[in-house]
């Protein structure tokens, strides 16, 4: 079973025809470096938008700026600690500055395999913070940028999970910050008249560094192989035992946030194999 991470192909990537998707509106991405943060941009630079990545890693938020530029879209990398309100204050203002933000894509994060009861608070602290009250915050700053003008308009999306339907053993605060996201799609839906939208987009496994990386610590606190891991725990209760890629994942974004989506209004895109089937 191939569990590396694959290269993301512009034929793999969904092209939607919307009169938002245009270089004079700002999509902000998060975890831009890796995974979905990744694909999302260079998903929605495809599609036209003003792309600002966010990440606390440079290296790999060239990269991905790399990588936009060479097939024609437009990305700025703002190196940004999600987890300093100052950076993030910083971002949204640099973001603005290269035109109007009209959507935003949470989607930085870790984890950590424990127990309850053997879990170290300072990283439940940490995790809380990037996963959730970063997108909070975020939120909080560019709904009155979506706001000016005669009309409002824009879209908030969550990266959420199957672990906000369904939890796991030892993952406790990932569980707890995925359900937490879709609480605020919907707070932000509550508040949005339709107009300014949020919602969250909930998948199984995917190809990424943060769900490729546990598989060992998953395997020893389990006591089997990293195979088995793969092919029992993560993939035992799904009825397509084959890890979606980050850009079938990054493709979700783009409907959501796409004029097809309209009804797409504190609702989860629920992509995950048939996990939570109740049969």
């Amino acid at each position: 079973m191939d569990i590396n991470e694959p290269k993301i192909h512009p034929k793999d990537i969904l092209i939607l025809s919307d009169e938002q998707f245009t270089q004079e509106n700002v999509c902000i991405v998060t975890g831009a470096g890796t995974g979905i943060g990744r694909a999302v941009c260079v998903a929605a630079a495809a599609n036209g938008l003003m792309t600002i990545g966010l990440d606390v890693n440079v290296d790999e938020g060239e990269k991905t700026r790399k990588m936009v530029e060479q097939a024609s879209g437009k990305m700025a990398f703002i190196k940004t600690d999600l987890t300093c309100d100052k950076d993030i204050e910083a971002a949204v203002q640099k973001a603005a500055g290269l035109g109007n933000i009209r959507f935003l894509a949470n989607i930085a994060g870790i984890q950590h395999i424990d127990s309850v009861e053997n879990f170290p608070m300072e990283k439940y602290d940490l995790m809380e913070r990037l996963m959730l009250r970063a997108p909070f915050y975020l939120s909080k700053l560019v709904i009155p940028h979506m706001k000016k003008g005669d009309q409002w308009y824009g879209a908030i999306a969550n990266m959420s999970s199957v672990h906000a339907h369904i939890t796991t053993l030892n993952k406790p605060v990932y569980n707890i910050t995925k359900f937490g996201l879709r609480a605020l799609s919907q707070s932000i839906s509550a508040e949005g008249e339709g107009k300014i939208r949020s919602f969250t987009v909930s998948t199984g496994y995917v190809k990424t560094p943060l769900a490729l990386n546990q598989i060992p610590s998953q395997a020893e606190q389990r006591g089997i192989t990293c195979e088995e891991v793969v092919t029992d725990v993560m993939m035992g209760k799904s009825r397509i035992k084959e890890m979606m890629s980050p850009v079938d994942v990054a493709n979700l974004f783009v409907f959501g946030f796409s004029r097809f989506s309209k009804h797409l209004i504190g609702g989860d895109l629920l992509f995950d194999g048939g996990m939570t089937l109740t049969y």
